[in-house]
């Protein structure tokens, strides 16, 4: 506002607001207003620069209350001073405007997107920000207060501090934070951090019973070397180790174990480290039948399925619970490397069907994933020509869902039947034609060993099935 009414006339101050407003020359004016700031004395400067600090970088918009309540924790304590609380008008003005309250979602934010261009640019006017953070949210977790069975408005940062302590102690982690952190984690499941980790985070992967309508999730088995598998940072996982506190393959109530927990969330390196330990099981399932080759498999991680393939207990034809083996999954996802590494064990089982009857390459083909359908092919006891309990080849599921390459990849082995018929009396071409793709079509009918007169159980034929679509 300054920098706008030092012009003299309202021309010149409506183009200084307009160059502001579009982002143009403003970083002087931040400049400026930080430098103020800093110049403020007593506490405000404190205030002023923390809040800055929080507001950008922070993992998702805060609300007021939990922004006055970070800048009121002092690290290391024992339990919140409510007298050191600052009120949000009082802590706007320390920010001299960079940071605003945006009355429609009820969070605090600065004040142009500008801002945050220009506070990434000067890293260094904060040092090491998120292990600071991080610091800030378990000392809030470890506060006497805070062991409680519910949120109160006298604990509003306990949702962030439980679901984000993690990723700012991820992206930088000081000595500070490693006592705060395992003093934490001892308490496990007892605080009700745990149950807003799941409720809020990671729910979108084991099932939780009702996760919402003030029901509480079943915590029973999971433990603080869950919640790091979780949050991956290994710095902390090895020290919980070394501590010999916590059962490498505890169990919780989904039947996973830390290591599961790290492969479903991608945190291979923590992954790593686990399965250098003396006594680690992997092949232990959870309540699915998922085994840790499993869900590496599943979501393509070459290199812990290269360490699970070199270790003699694990078992690559493992099934879960629809019966779908490791290399299954790989090969519905398009995991071509996984496929092509679980595929060098002799004992692997390439062409085992699943409960439904379908076979890798199947699946493969229905999803149009070439690599992997060549590195199948090209193993001598795959049949390019299975057929599941309906009689569909994988012919006839590339070309219903029109993969034209995979159709010709597979036209070109003499093993291929391109006209075959499903149950119902149904052929790659009918279903090609019914889904309305040209190019398998007129790649089936170049054969000549297709009939495009073939009539199903319905006696309908490809005709029938175009005339009726208005292909």
């Amino acid at each position: 506002m300054d920098a706008v009414l030092e012009n003299a006339t309202i021309h010149q101050r409506r183009q200084t607001l307009c160059r502001m407003t579009n982002g143009i020359g403003v970083d002087d004016e931040y400049s400026a207003t930080l430098s103020r700031i800093q110049e403020q004395k007593g506490n405000k400067l404190k205030l002023g620069m923390e809040a800055v600090r929080w507001v950008s970088h922070s993992e998702r918009p805060l609300k007021a209350q939990e922004l006055c309540h970070a800048l009121a924790v002092e690290v290391g304590t024992t339990d919140l001073n409510v007298h050191n609380v600052a009120s949000m008008r009082p802590l706007l003005s320390c920010t001299l405007g960079l940071i605003i309250v945006d009355e429609q979602i009820s969070t605090v934010r600065l004040v142009h997107f500008t801002l945050q261009e220009y506070l990434s640019a000067h890293p260094t006017l904060f040092i090491t920000p998120h292990s600071v953070m991080a610091e800030i949210c378990l000392t809030y977790l470890n506060f006497r207060s805070t062991s409680l069975n519910t949120i109160t408005s006298t604990t509003p940062s306990l949702p962030y501090s439980s679901c984000y302590w993690g990723f700012h102690a991820r992206k930088e982690i000081t000595e500070g934070v490693k006592p705060l952190a395992l003093r934490h984690l001892k308490r496990d499941a007892t605080h009700i951090s745990a149950d807003i980790l799941l409720r809020e985070e990671a729910a979108d992967f084991l099932s939780w019973g009702d996760c919402h309508d003030g029901i509480r999730p079943d915590l029973r088995g999971f433990t603080g070397l869950h919640c790091i598998a979780y949050m991956g940072i290994t710095e902390i996982a090895i020290a919980m180790i070394d501590m010999e506190r916590w059962d490498l393959n505890g169990r919780d109530l989904n039947g996973a174990t830390p290591l599961i927990w790290t492969i479903q969330y991608g945190n291979f390196a923590l992954a790593n480290v686990l399965l250098e330990q003396e006594g680690i099981d992997t092949t232990l399932s959870d309540n699915h039948g998922l085994t840790p080759l499993t869900h590496a498999a599943k979501v393509g991680q070459e290199g812990l399925v290269k360490l699970f393939k070199a270790r003699g207990e694990v078992d690559p034809n493992s099934r879960d619970l629809s019966g779908r083996t490791p290399l299954f999954h790989a090969a519905r996802s398009g995991h071509a490397g996984v496929v092509a590494i679980l595929l060098g064990r002799e004992d692997i089982c390439p062409d085992s069907p699943y409960v439904f009857s379908q076979t890798p390459l199947s699946l493969a083909a229905k999803s149009g994933h070439e690599g992997v359908v060549k590195i199948l092919l090209e193993r001598g006891n795959v049949n390019p020509d299975s057929s599941h309990k309906s009689g569909r080849t994988p012919l006839s599921h590339s070309a219903q869902w029109g993969e034209e390459r995979v159709v010709k990849m597979l036209l070109g082995r003499e093993d291929v039947n391109p006209d075959s018929s499903n149950r119902d009396g149904r052929t790659p071409l009918s279903y090609a034609v019914e889904s309305g793709h040209e190019g398998v079509v007129k790649t089936l009918l170049e054969r000549g060993n297709v009939n495009p007169n073939s009539s199903g159980r319905i006696g309908w034929t490809p005709l029938s099935y175009a005339a009726s679509r208005g292909c």
